[in-house]
């Protein structure tokens, strides 16, 4: 199926049950508007701006690692109607950059404040209608400066395979079971740009999280809401329930066979006049802080019940650094895998390591776990180990095509 060499490829049957069989299962979403996913967000857009940069002015890649990024939340007084902000939200993008370029016996020096600056505040501007980057955010950055000799990195450059910045696992898992499914979509549903033009009260932040008991399912789903957007607690009241109607729509699609409990914004106390209303559409607003890499994994959820990298993949360069590489490596295989053996396997689990200073096309382990759909296999079919270890070999050697997925948006990172 695919030609070998020699790496380092485990393959092996996994003795546990699936999560989709299990009795509980728990699954999480931090959705556009949340701090951390706001922040994972800030990290990621100025790696990326700093590569466009680097690209255009030296044409090639310089080392960068932009992955911690901290926001801190400000203060806002909303009220039915419309409120005001009355302290800015604070984000400060922290990490290393190539600054300083040699080319020769010049020195040319990156501009990287200004695009850090204007990077996040572009993102903030794309997906948010109510927070304004210039009036309700603070946008800041501590970047130590780096330099490259660029003959220097040429030269380094002819070494076809980046070495390892960092020893770090990555890790990735298919197929999601039906509940992951929901509470990834459900999120998608309520920040659709679509969604929001049929329900502008709806805010950005969501955050999802999903509790499966046997075949029934409780979602808790936290919506900040527009104020100027409800004139009223009767129109808060009702924009909820129009959420929890579409997500119901939706979760009969996902999970037909699941009794789905929908409960949104739980924390609200009408006799009280106490509603999750905001000015801007985000918790940031008043008080609740953010940080790279403390929302969703490479996948997009937060699956305690599987195995997971602590690594933030925000921010992180996409050449070398194997703490994002790795993680977006980790999913492509599993999803491959599965999509060529499901009729064997019901869960395909892969985790991969690298060692600081080797080859990212040469893990230490690669290890790929198989959960098999009959219990009474006690081995891999030797032609199905080949094979996998083929797929797995496939991809990392073509293991640059993933800077070029994520420079170009085509992978979820959290």
């Amino acid at each position: 199926m695919f030609s070998n060499v020699d790496r380092n490829v485990s393959v092996e049957l996994l003795r546990m049950q699936s999560v989709r069989d299990m009795r509980v299962e728990l699954v999480e979403r931090k959705g556009l508007g949340h701090p951390d996913y706001i922040a994972d967000s800030a990290s990621e857009v100025a790696s990326r701006a700093l590569c466009k940069y680097y690209l255009k002015e030296f044409n090639t890649l310089l080392h960068h690692n932009l992955d911690k990024t901290l926001l801190v939340g400000g203060q806002a007084a909303p009220r039915f109607g419309g409120g005001i902000l009355l302290e800015p939200i604070y984000i400060i993008v922290a990490g290393r950059a190539t600054t300083d370029v040699r080319v020769g016996d010049v020195v040319y020096q990156v501009p990287f404040g200004k695009l850090v600056v204007e990077a996040v505040k572009d993102w903030i501007r794309s997906n948010f209608r109510y927070l304004d980057p210039e009036a309700h955010v603070i946008v800041d950055y501590k970047i130590r400066k780096g330099s490259a000799d660029l003959v220097t990195v040429f030269e380094a450059g002819k070494e076809q395979i980046p070495l390892a910045n960092d020893t770090s696992i990555g890790v990735g898992f298919a197929p999601l079971t039906p509940l992951e499914k929901l509470v990834y979509e459900t999120e998608r549903l309520l920040n659709n740009r679509d969604f929001k033009k049929k329900y502008p009260a709806v805010g950005e932040d969501v955050k999802v999280m999903g509790f499966r008991r046997d075949k029934h399912v409780v979602l808790t789903i936290a919506v900040a809401i527009i104020d100027r957007e409800v004139r009223n607690k009767y129109e808060y009241l009702s924009v909820k329930k129009a959420i929890t109607d579409e997500v119901a729509a939706l979760a009969h699609k996902i999970a037909p066979d699941y009794s789905v409990e929908i409960h949104v914004n739980t924390a609200d106390i009408p006799e009280r006049d106490s509603f999750y209303l905001t000015v801007t559409g985000t918790s940031a607003e008043h008080g609740d802080d953010g940080a790279t890499g403390r929302g969703n994994r490479a996948n997009g959820l937060i699956t305690p019940m599987r195995p997971v990298s602590l690594e933030a993949t925000a921010g992180k360069n996409p050449i070398n650094h194997v703490g994002k590489i790795y993680n977006v490596l980790a999913k492509i295989l599993a999803e491959k895998i599965y999509s060529s053996f499901e009729h064997l396997f019901s869960d395909v689990y892969v985790e991969v390591l690298s060692q600081i200073g080797k080859p990212i096309d040469r893990p230490l382990i690669a290890s790929v776990k198989l959960i098999p759909r009959d219990l009474n296999i006690t081995e891999i079919p030797g032609h199905v180990k080949s094979d996998i270890t083929g797929i797995v070999n496939e991809e990392l050697r073509n293991i640059k095509k993933i800077t070029e997925l994520i420079l170009s948006d085509q992978v979820i990172l959290f």
